[in-house]
């Protein structure tokens, strides 16, 4: 019997310097490249939303580098970026997503993805879709109200990452996803952990707006008070005190560095201030993953770490020493966000579920 052809599927992942891109044969990535752009020739684009000419072309000619000639591609799939809360799933993208892209691209470069795969899929006539965005909302309504009338919780939060490892876990324990009930902390330069019941994430703090543990960036939680007297006080702009908090606060602010490897040489250097910061950041995500415990009602099929600092041992097993009782523990290091998008697109070309509408 004639083996069947398999899917070709481009990945995009824009950052604000950069470019991820892979193709896949299937699940099997046959070329990837990660792309550092000249930072003149980004600046000199006009705003974000002329970058996205910067990273298409940028596409392109990896693409004619690798060898892989775009005629052969199935789909293009992208990592969506700040558009309107919506369910879980792969979205096939449409007018209104783009418009809706372009509207925040400014706020935040993932944006740009959606915008990319559908420029190149347009040009193909293939069809381009966005998997899991970051603003996948399916939190519970007792997770929303903040005890402030006026400002409610939103879900911005790694949805692609923290679902994708979940059903590696889930399908480890022999179960479909939407049996299962999951903790996932996503650990990297923003920190984000998700309770997820029965295939809905259904508390996560949005790390986005300054929730949850400090990072690596990130101030995480702060104290209102004093965060309000701070944003009166004439110290910083607006502009100024956002970004202090969004990019140098955490360990940046603490140790001048936003590099755990960097920390961790520090700490056998013998500086226990460095110690502190790593062993307070652990702490203060043990502390979430413990809150999103009581979210499941103590009902946890398993923890799971993933994301950039799961990579580092004396990270992880300071979270392991802590919360190791309430479920078995599985690291997955990295973010795996270049598959996840291709299955996203797979499960539809395959016809094993419908793309959704936007």
């Amino acid at each position: 019997m004639e083996k069947e052809k398999p899917f070709r599927v481009l990945a995009v992942n824009p950052g604000s310097t950069s470019t991820k891109l892979a193709v896949f044969d299937n699940e099997t990535a046959i070329a990837e490249r990660s792309i550092h752009h000249d930072r003149g020739k980004i600046k000199s684009a006009d705003g974000l939303m002329g970058q996205h000419v910067v990273h298409k072309e940028t596409v392109m000619t990896a693409l004619a580098e690798m060898e892989v000639d775009p005629s052969t591609l199935d789909a293009v799939v992208g990592r969506g970026g700040l558009i309107q809360p919506i369910d879980s799933g792969t979205y096939r993208i449409n007018d209104r997503m783009l418009h809706d892209l372009e509207e925040t691209a400014e706020q935040h470069a993932s944006s740009l993805s959606g915008i990319i795969a559908a420029d190149i899929a347009s040009d193909l006539g293939i069809p381009s879709f966005v998997v899991d965005p970051v603003v996948v909302d399916e939190l519970d309504q007792n997770a929303k109200l903040t005890g402030f009338p006026g400002i409610e919780r939103r879900s911005v939060f790694h949805a692609l990452n923290q679902k994708a490892v979940a059903r590696k876990v889930a399908k480890k324990l022999g179960m479909p996803y939407e049996n299962g009930r999951f903790i996932v902390a996503h650990m990297g330069g923003g920190i984000t952990i998700g309770a997820h019941r029965y295939g809905r994430v259904i508390d996560v703090n949005d790390a986005m707006s300054g929730e949850g543990p400090f990072t690596p960036e990130r101030a995480g939680t702060i104290p209102t008070v004093p965060l309000i007297k701070l944003c009166f006080s004439g110290a910083y702009t607006e502009e100024e005190l956002i970004r202090k908090v969004q990019r140098s606060s955490g360990m940046t602010g603490y140790l001048g560095t936003n590099d755990l490897q960097k920390c961790e040489r520090l700490i056998k250097e013998g500086d226990e201030y460095a110690t502190l910061v790593l062993e307070s950041m652990a702490y203060q995500v043990s502390k979430e993953i413990g809150a999103m415990a009581a979210v499941l009602e103590g009902r946890v099929d398993a923890i799971i770490l993933t994301g950039g600092l799961a990579r580092s041992v004396r990270f992880t097993g300071c979270i392991k020493q802590r919360v190791s009782l309430i479920a078995p523990i599985e690291v997955f290091p990295g973010e795996g966000e270049m598959l996840a998008l291709a299955q996203g697109a797979l499960r539809v070309l395959r016809g094993e579920e419908e793309a959704k509408e936007y």
